[in-house]
């Protein structure tokens, strides 16, 4: 095949994606705030979040963080984000459940949490609310999915929510408008290598 053939072939085939893609961005024509869901087993999830927070200030939007498992304040994005203007930051845990080991406590601590968390989810002026590592106390039943899915549901119409966490409730999902799982494939720390700051806090 010459060259003016494959050039030919690249051009019909990219006019035809372009009429997809075309077609696609003419059926989205609605705006509103949007539920995304961050899981899976896989490394990224908080910092898929911190991406999406980076992109909504760059749009002069208001940013709220509440973290629902970390009880520290020394990860590299907290640093960063608490220097921002227009970024509330929540850390609401103590720390993972193995380290607590109470179960009376931890329910306590993620209740008081998410009475933080609604503050946000009423605040309008909030483009977008973080909630990381929330799956964790609806997963040990910390927290009712239902209450709290009747709280994402009344939220300001065009507020954005992401939430972080493995093994996100069926029923959140569900509520969702995007799900994005991931997938572990390979891990540093399986094979010896400590959490190393700049990547893993």
């Amino acid at each position: 095949m010459s060259s003016s053939d494959r050039e030919q072939r690249h051009q019909n085939r990219m006019q035809r994606k372009k009429t997809v893609v075309d077609a696609a961005i003419a059926r989205a024509d609605r705006h509103q705030g949007l539920l995304l869901v961050l899981t899976g087993n896989g490394k990224g999830k908080s910092s898929s979040a911190f991406g999406m927070a980076a992109r909504a200030l760059g749009h002069d939007m208001k940013v709220g963080v509440a973290q629902f498992i970390k009880g520290c304040s020394n990860t590299g994005e907290e640093g960063f984000f608490r220097r921002q203007p227009g970024v509330v930051w929540h850390v609401l845990g103590e720390g993972f459940t193995w380290e607590t080991q109470n179960l009376a406590r931890d329910t306590a601590t993620a209740q008081h949490g998410w009475s933080i968390a609604q503050t946000m989810l009423h605040d309008a002026s909030l483009g977008l609310v973080i909630l990381d590592e929330l799956t964790y106390p609806l997963k040990y039943g910390w927290l009712k999915i239902e209450s709290v899915l009747a709280d994402l549901q009344a939220r300001p119409p065009m507020q954005h929510v992401v939430i972080t966490g493995r093994a996100a409730p069926e029923a959140l999902c569900e509520a969702a408008d995007t799900v994005t799982e991931l997938r572990d494939v390979k891990h540093a720390f399986r094979a010896g290598v400590q959490a190393q700051k700049g990547i893993d806090l």
